[in-house]
């Protein structure tokens, strides 16, 4: 807590910066919502992402040719490659600047930081990493990893911010979603390079062909486990290792895959009370 009060007008959304660690489809929604509030945003990614909803991810921007994409047709992503020019575009509204970088740039110097990563653990996300830090999750400690933990699991606390204490713990399995849970991800069988002969967005039966794991010596077709719509897919041509999530498919048919879905805006919702409420004890 800041020894001296900072009038509002000094401390309010568009002097705040706030760092992503992680540009998913959830730190997609979390970026959403802090830049509809007039917070300045920008995101941190790994060079190689592993994101499967990528319609609906800033992280889809590091293999773009272009160096940017819009979700939605509103939130810009626009590929940097260093943290002053991060900075520079920062203030430009509806844009987020990505930076890849696999540790938090000292430089950026944000005044919040957001692990977004969902590794169920907290890796590197301390609690010097800025004045406020939020984890989203499982595996962070209120008081020892963030100052403030929101909650991920689908359910009652989806979005809940907490104060104290830590978010529910990892299942394992992804919450239920039209009655479908664990089968609704797909995971590779072998260590290989995912093939894909559908795309995001296609309506597919039970145990048609959605593409194949291509191993050193085997290729193993990937099915569709049920009948629906398909939700995400790893890009096509990534390497991927045994028992990583590399596509999703939705029992729902009314979902829209180009649109940020309820669980990231939910949690968006509750990162952005989160900083509020910070900005408002500090000022």
């Amino acid at each position: 807590v800041a020894s001296h009060r900072i009038p509002w007008s000094m401390s309010g959304p568009e002097n705040t910066l706030v760092a992503i660690r992680g540009a998913g489809d959830i730190g997609t929604g979390v970026a959403w919502r802090l830049r509809a509030a007039g917070f300045r945003v920008v995101a941190l990614e790994l060079g190689e992402p592993l994101t499967v909803r990528r319609t609906v991810s800033l992280s889809s921007v590091v293999a773009d040719t272009s160096g940017m994409v819009t979700i939605e047709g509103r939130l810009v992503a626009r590929l940097v490659e260093t943290p002053s020019a991060a900075l520079a575009l920062a203030d430009q509204e509806h844009v987020v600047p990505l930076l890849v970088s696999s540790v938090l740039p000292e430089a950026l110097r944000a005044d919040v930081v957001i692990d977004a990563r969902l590794a169920k653990r907290p890796l590197d996300c301390s609690l010097g990493d800025a004045p406020f830090v939020i984890g989203l999750g499982p595996g962070f400690v209120v008081g020892e990893h963030c100052h403030a933990v929101v909650e991920t699991q689908r359910g009652p606390r989806l979005g809940r911010v907490l104060w104290e204490g830590s978010a529910a713990a990892n299942t394992g399995n992804p919450g239920s979603v039209g009655g479908r849970s664990a089968e609704r991800v797909l995971r590779t069988p072998i260590e290989g390079v995912v093939r894909w002969e559908a795309a995001i967005g296609d309506v597919v039966r039970e145990g048609q062909a959605i593409g194949s794991v291509v191993g050193e010596r085997q290729r193993i077709p990937v099915l569709a486990p049920f009948a629906g719509l398909i939700r995400g897919l790893l890009a096509d041509g990534t390497r991927a290792k045994v028992g990583l999530k590399i596509g999703d498919v939705d029992p729902r048919l009314d979902v829209h895959p180009h649109e940020i879905s309820d669980k990231a805006l939910s949690i968006g919702g509750g990162v952005t009370e989160a900083v509020f409420t910070w900005l408002r004890r500090r000022g």
